[in-house]
């Protein structure tokens, strides 16, 4: 048979078998994606449990996994974990709405008024350099040790990434658009809610999960100094007491209740911003 006349190999074949490792490639690499995050934690478990069986580090001193297990297991069937859990989180909340609501108000007062910016955020950002700890003292001279000495810490901590990202916000508005919208005839409000608004909404989230994060951590300094329940009375609890193992069921905790929290904030980030146009598309 001469080359002219010989029949021409099907590629359909071809095609179908060299998508197929395309499809398992893609999936890899979904699975690597979602799997990398968790490979430290599960190193440093292993690392734990492993120093504990070889008898590296003192079970007094680092308890096994399967004894915190047991302690969590044990606090959610008696209420405890619930009880300290919720009242931390009331705080952290309470807080976090009071910081947050006023840094929003201050930063927005400075954006829209370079004046009152100059005036008031220098010294601003001389008294944020002042940690949760060095305002305790005073705190507790005018509050007491009761839950208003919680809350206005708490809302301490909130307030200064929130009022600084408000701030940004302003400073990275797109002036061009900004400029078209005064000459269209906008209010000043319609400006804020329609153009830098949208424009800003990541760095405004940025500042309220870094918010979020300040106010957890406070929390949980608060609750270790001055207070009869909670995760962080949990921690003081336990370590009075030498139970390191309740010790770390309540680190873990924390660390897990923080962790969701922020991924909450990840979530509705991301579904504002698909439903809602940033100013680059107005």
């Amino acid at each position: 048979m001469s080359r002219a006349n010989a029949l021409p190999l099907p590629v359909t074949p071809t095609v179908a078998a060299s998508s197929l490792p395309a499809s398992r490639t893609a999936a890899r690499s979904r699975w690597r994606e979602a799997a990398l995050p968790w490979l430290l934690p599960l190193a440093l478990l292993g690392v734990w449990q492993l120093g504990v069986v070889q008898g590296w580090v003192s079970p007094q001193v680092l308890p096994p996994l399967a004894y915190v297990y047991d302690t969590l297991v044990e606090l959610g069937h008696s209420g405890d974990l619930w009880l300290n859990a919720s009242a931390s989180l009331q705080r952290v909340l309470v807080g976090f709405l009071l910081g947050a609501g006023l840094g929003l108000l201050l930063g927005a007062a400075m954006g829209l008024s370079p004046r009152l910016k100059g005036l008031l955020l220098p010294t601003f950002n001389a008294l944020v350099q002042i940690p949760v700890l060095g305002w305790l003292p005073f705190a507790l001279l005018l509050f007491g040790i009761g839950e208003p000495l919680k809350y206005v810490l708490i809302a301490k901590a909130a307030l200064v990434p929130v009022t600084l990202a408000t701030v940004q916000l302003f400073q990275e508005a797109p002036q061009r658009l900004v400029e078209v919208a005064r000459v269209n005839g906008f209010s000043q409000r319609q400006i804020v809610t329609n153009v830098i608004l949208p424009a800003g909404i990541p760095a405004l989230f940025t500042g309220l999960r870094l918010g979020f994060t300040k106010a957890w951590l406070s929390l949980v300094v608060v609750e270790l100094v001055a207070s009869s329940e909670g995760l962080g009375y949990l921690i003081v609890y336990g370590r009075q007491l030498f139970q390191l193992d309740l010790v770390m069921a309540a680190v873990v905790i924390v660390g897990a209740v923080g962790y969701a929290i922020d991924r909450l904030f990840d979530t509705f980030e991301r579904r504002l911003q698909r439903g809602w146009p940033t100013g680059g598309n107005r």
